[in-house]
This record gives C-alpha cells, sequence and structure tokens, in this order.
C-alpha cells in the first residue's frame, strides 16, 4: 500500500471511530430485566429496536448476581425495562444511574400501581404507595401474570419508545394495537381453556401466579413458600400433607427453576399429580406474538395437569 493509501485509510479509520462515539453506543436496544418483560418489550419494539434479556435461562430474578458484562449492557440500552427493587434488588444502583427516560420500572407507574395485589392476598388489590421496600414486601410483584398489567406495560413501554424515537411514531402505533389486539383475543381462548379445570384445588411451589389466577377464576389451595431461596416450614408442610391425604388438591406444581425435594416428598403416597409451571417463559422466543404464547403455554401446563383428574 503506498503512503497515500495509508493516509486515506487512517482518515476513514479516524471517522468511523469519531461517528461511533458521538452516535452512541452501536449495541443500543431495549434491555429487559426478565424474559416475560422481554416478550411485552418485543412486541412493541418489532422492527424498530431489538430487544435483549438480561436474566439467562434458568436464572431466577429472585437471587440474581450481575456479571460486569450485564452492567455494560444496561449502561449502553436505550431503554431499560424492570419490575422494580421488590422484584430485582440486583438491578436498584445500576439503574439509579441511568437518565430518567431510559428506566422505565414498571411497579411504579400511576396506571399499574392501583392494580398491584398485596402478597398472600389474592383478591384485594391495592395502591402501593407504602409498599415495604425490600424483597418479597407487601405486594406481589409478580406482574407480568397480570393480562391486565402487560397492556399496562405495553402502553408505557410504546409511550417511553416514542419520546426516544418520535420517528418511529407509525410503526410503534401498529404494533400497540397489534399486541393489545391478540391479548384481547387470546383472552377469551384462555378463559375458555382454563374453565373446565377452574374448581380443581392445587398447590403451587412459590407465590408466583396470583394475577394469573385471579384473573382467570382458578382455585389455588396455596403455596410452599413466598420467596423460593427459603424451604417451607414444618407447619407449611403439614398442612399440605393433610390437604393431599384428604384428596382436596389434584396437582402440585414445581418449577423449571426450582425442583425442590420437598415436594416429592410431601406428595409420596398420595394420589396427586405433579406438574410443572414455568412463570418465566424459558424457551419462548422474544417477538411479537411472544407474551400471547406465554400466557398459552402457562395455560396449557396448568390444564394438562389439572385435567387429568377431573
Amino acid at each position: 500500500m503506498n503512503p497515500r493509501s495509508k493516509k486515506s485509510l487512517r482518515r476513514l479509520l479516524a471517522g468511523v471511530v469519531a461517528l461511533a462515539l458521538t452516535s452512541g453506543p452501536a449495541w443500543a436496544n431495549i434491555v429487559a430485566s426478565i424474559r416475560p418483560l422481554g416478550f411485552i418489550a418485543s412486541a412493541i419494539g418489532d422492527g424498530v429496536m431489538p430487544t435483549e434479556v438480561l436474566l439467562p435461562d434458568g436464572a431466577s430474578p429472585h437471587d440474581y448476581a450481575l456479571r460486569p458484562s450485564d452492567i455494560k449492557r444496561i449502561q449502553g440500552a436505550t431503554l431499560v425495562i424492570w419490575i422494580g427493587p421488590e422484584m430485582e434488588a440486583f438491578l436498584t444502583k445500576p439503574v439509579a444511574a441511568l437518565p430518567a427516560d431510559k428506566n422505565l420500572m414498571l411497579s411504579a407507574l400511576p396506571s399499574i400501581r392501583p392494580l398491584l395485589m398485596k402478597g398472600g392476598d389474592h383478591d384485594e388489590p391495592s395502591d402501593p404507595a407504602h409498599a415495604d421496600d425490600h424483597h418479597h414486601g407487601e405486594y406481589n410483584m409478580h406482574l407480568w401474570m397480570s393480562p391486565e398489567i402487560a397492556k399496562q406495560a405495553a402502553f408505557a413501554i410504546h409511550d417511553q419508545l416514542l419520546r426516544l424515537m418520535p420517528e418511529k411514531k407509525s410503526q410503534l402505533d401498529a404494533n400497540l394495537l397489534f399486541f393489545t389486539a391478540a391479548l384481547t383475543k387470546n383472552d377469551k381462548n384462555i378463559a375458555t381453556m382454563l374453565a373446565p379445570v377452574s374448581g380443581k384445588g392445587y398447590f403451587v411451589f412459590h407465590d408466583a401466579y396470583g394475577y394469573f389466577e385471579k384473573h382467570y377464576g382458578l382455585a389455588p389451595l396455596g403455596y410452599f413458600t413466598v420467596n423460593p431461596e427459603i424451604q417451607p416450614g414444618a407447619q407449611a408442610l403439614h398442612h399440605i400433607r393433610t390437604q393431599l391425604v384428604e384428596q382436596k388438591a389434584a396437582c402440585i406444581f414445581a418449577e423449571p427453576q426450582f425442583r425442590p425435594a420437598v415436594i416429592n416428598a410431601v406428595a409420596q403416597g398420595t394420589n396427586v399429580r405433579i406438574g410443572t409451571l414455568d412463570p418465566l417463559g424459558t424457551g419462548i422466543a422474544l417477538g411479537k406474538a411472544s407474551y400471547v404464547d406465554f400466557l398459552l403455554q402457562l395455560t396449557n401446563q396448568y390444564v394438562s395437569c389439572l385435567e387429568k383428574n377431573l
């Protein structure tokens, strides 16, 4: 290469570097804390901006520890979507450093706050203005289990992306319309699918499904634990065992992220079936219909265990 060509190449490279430094991170995208939030975000951001999920498959938001690469992804994101410190305590400090328009904390939104339920009370929505600021506090933070809250989250993501990228209004509007229409249509289908098993009693491993159960009129008898990192006490296990022996429960549901031996031990010697519920939608690819696919997968998991005991 002659000197003139080398000089031209250096100028070209310098220009590329300067452009990269002034135009922001090349990986700019939406970062959702957990996969179900990624389902909603990817539907609204479809064709506008890619969505990434922070937690890898198999990890639980209850005990996740951020890696240095995770911090870089958060800092480089155009928008970070999470639930709040009660669910993802590990995100509290990293997102605090972000500009307000890049930090979307769903549990704090005025449209969602009145829809939150108290933890352990699946019948009474409450205003969490004075919610405890600790892990698994007063309110149930498994927000993605509620189709109603998912719709409000979609509106919020749409509005935030619109503020960031007003030139993408037509695509964002179309994506929101597609999401809400699909959610409404499948809401009726899911209700029909669950109706035959709505009276069947069951236990879940941890208290993650209250919004879904209330919305579709299911009949949970209880759960083994509120925090999946803490094993249930002897009194709770005795209560569950008694109901199993008396045949009040048709199923016990474990989870892919948590397969405690205590479930098998309690069910031993009874006719109860052991099923699996996946509250994080492991294996479902992000896309326009992924949140609906998640709800349908969860529905099929309930039905596949409960219907065999009719």
